[in-house]
């Protein structure tokens, strides 16, 4: 499993630091939130910090918008590579348009469903990702907790992804610590994402604690 801590839950006022300690403690992403305050009740941060992070970082970045204009953010933050860039099916009127582009850009393209969406919403996107991200909280705000009903979608999605696209992977993020994390293992998930556990205690040690 690759864990991808999100700098949501750093220290903004030395996030360089940050940057530094969290990758050299074994991170495999950098997992990179950004909210528009329309999409999500909440604003994160913009251009000029991913533009820093991407100067930082020794890690490929994985970004997650949760906005309602996917294509300006996609546009916004191509220039700086992701690895994945997540977007929402909630808020995509044409999901396998975006898909293209960022394929097109380079970047593998991820869709992310909220805990309360049903995995049918993605069944005819699978085939055209490489990566789908299931909120284990609703998105917004870190520090939430776990919404363990999102196990039983990721069994689910991962019995579609067999079927139509196995080389997709699955993402999760919220609320993971090191008390839920077998059981999100067990349940087919390939990518943890993980915020205030990570940033709350020694880095190296929070990181192989999941492991």
């Amino acid at each position: 499993m690759q864990i991808a801590p999100s700098i949501l839950s750093a220290d903004f006022g030395r996030l360089d630091e940050e940057i530094v300690a969290i990758c050299q403690a074994g991170a495999d992403l950098i997992h990179i939130d950004i909210m528009d305050g329309s999409f999500v009740p909440n604003i994160t941060i913009g251009e000029v910090v991913v533009k820093a992070v991407a100067k930082i970082s020794t890690k490929p970045l994985d970004i997650h918008i949760m906005v309602s204009n996917n294509d300006m953010f996609v546009d916004m933050f191509a220039p700086y590579s992701p690895r994945y860039l997540s977007f929402h099916i909630e808020s995509e009127k044409h999901p396998l348009r975006l898909i293209q582009k960022l394929r097109k850009l380079g970047i593998k393209p991820s869709i992310a469903i909220n805990p309360h969406t049903s995995i049918d919403t993605v069944k005819h996107i699978v085939p055209y990702v490489d990566m789908v991200l299931l909120m284990s909280v609703n998105p917004g705000f870190g520090g939430q907790e776990f919404i363990s009903e999102v196990l039983n979608k990721a069994k689910e999605l991962k019995q579609l992804i067999n079927k139509k696209n196995p080389k997709c992977l699955i993402q999760m993020d919220g609320g993971i610590n090191g008390k839920n994390i077998q059981q999100i293992k067990d349940s087919g998930v390939d990518i943890a994402v993980a915020g205030s556990y990570l940033f709350g205690g020694e880095y190296t040690r929070q990181i192989d604690s999941l492991r």
